[in-house]
């Protein structure tokens, strides 16, 4: 079957505000390492990884048997019964988590550990008020939709939060955009202030960030900025929940989660896509006291159910084996490198963003800031044409985003540079 054929069908069925990629979409049915093949036989190198989900490439073996043993013995059972694979993996991550006397919450995607999160906030503090960033994306579900600061994201305007929304994730577009970092962090902070005193009732229950923004655009803050914003959280008891759905297991090179790059440790952190490699796995991870805060019954069907979890300790297991965050700190300052050696001379490039394997390339009308979304599509377009699939985000559509799996090697990023660099020459 052709992909237009798939695409006839796939419009018949499924929702037409279920985004694509590309003027003619593509199925990818198999892949091994970083590349992946779709549906008519055409090879690509992935530096998307299923929007940063497939961490260590495609069909590794060890996760591979990992997965296909336990299928053979037990794939589901559901959290009312003990799961010796659960057990393990909570152990694991929350020893990685840094956070004291931790308790970890399997769920099954990253929306979900989201929604988590703010129910045990807005429980532990009794009040619904939340803060958030400007152009943040915490996903999909009620609750997760009401706390993103990004319009393209949001398709409801009700939501069972209050929330406030304050500055500092998204530099490029800031009204301190141009002030050192010790002064734009200063200037964020004076701003967190400002809008606890005049837009919330006091008695806050949290605030949620991303430490690298995912969905829009990989935008980078200065390193402390959420230090020096937690300072002001701490003095009025308010939770900080760091959103790692993108950033953690290492993505960002320096640190194995966002959260470290501030100097802080949050009093919860949410997880998903890379820790499955494709399975549906998320969580939450929190104090003690503010997991056993809610005291309803509760279970979770699907969540850290004994599939999944053995996949993910053998993802794990990889991670840790290969020092894949090295690999990301070494290969991501390569790109890095490449990335703004062809943004030189180039008005349409407005801005080069990296941590590690999180990098972007912000599009706008050349000579300007405004942005521009079609440039974006059409060098996404290009560099399919040329085998490479990356991925696009932004408040405005107008970003490239790249993010491999973490297991690129350095010849692989060159090859992805080159298509890189032949579909930029297209720009004029």
């Amino acid at each position: 079957m052709s992909h237009a054929e798939l695409l006839a069908r796939h419009r018949k069925v499924l929702p037409s505000w279920l985004a694509l990629y590309y003027d003619q979409p593509i199925e990818l049915v198999d892949g091994k390492g970083c590349r992946v093949v779709d549906g008519e036989g055409t090879t690509y190198l992935d530096f998307f990884a299923g929007i940063l989900t497939t961490m260590i490439g495609y069909n590794p073996p060890e996760v591979v048997e990992a997965v296909r043993e336990q299928a053979g013995r037990m794939v589901h059972t559901s959290t009312l019964y003990l799961i010796r694979r659960q057990v393990e993996l909570a152990e694991r991550v929350a020893e990685l988590s840094g956070i004291p006397d931790a308790k970890v919450f399997f769920t099954s995607s990253g929306s979900e550990a989201n929604e988590a999160a703010l129910l045990l906030a807005t429980t532990a503090r009794r009040s619904n008020q939340i803060l958030a960033l400007r152009n943040s994306y915490h996903g999909r579900s009620y609750a997760a939709m009401g706390v993103t600061g990004n319009r393209s994201w949001s398709a409801s305007s009700f939501t069972p939060v209050n929330v406030s929304y304050v500055h500092g994730g998204y530099r490029y577009r800031s009204p301190f955009r141009d002030l050192p970092d010790d002064r734009y962090i200063a200037a964020c902070v004076d701003d967190l202030r400002d809008v606890i005193d005049t837009t919330t009732a006091g008695q806050v229950a949290a605030m949620i960030a991303e430490p690298v923004q995912g969905v829009g655009g990989f935008a980078v803050p200065p390193d402390g900025l959420f230090g020096a914003m937690k300072e002001v959280l701490d003095d009025q008891g308010i939770l900080f929940v760091s959103d790692e759905v993108q950033t953690g297991w290492g993505r960002t090179g320096d640190h194995f989660w966002g959260y470290q790059a501030h100097g802080i440790v949050p009093d919860m952190l949410t997880f998903a896509k890379g820790l499955g490699n494709g399975l549906p796995i998320g969580g939450v991870v929190a104090r003690a006291e503010l997991m056993d805060s809610v005291t309803a019954n509760s279970i979770s069907t699907f969540g850290g159910n004994p599939l999944v979890t053995s996949g993910a300790l053998a993802v794990l297991d990889f991670l840790a084996d290969h020092d894949l965050q090295a690999n990301a700190r070494v290969v991501g300052a390569r790109l890095a490198d490449g990335l703004r050696r062809l943004a030189e001379g180039r008005p349409a490039v407005g801005d080069v963003r990296a941590k590690g394997l999180m990098l972007a390339v912000e599009l706008v009308e050349p000579g300007t800031t405004t942005p521009a979304p079609a440039l974006a599509a059409h060098l996404q377009e290009e560099a399919r044409r040329g085998g490479l699939l990356v991925g696009k985000g932004g408040l405005y559509g107008n970003v490239l985003r790249i993010a491999p799996p973490l297991i690129l090697t350095e010849a692989e990023a060159d090859e992805g540079l080159e298509i890189l660099a032949h579909a930029v020459t297209t720009l004029g």
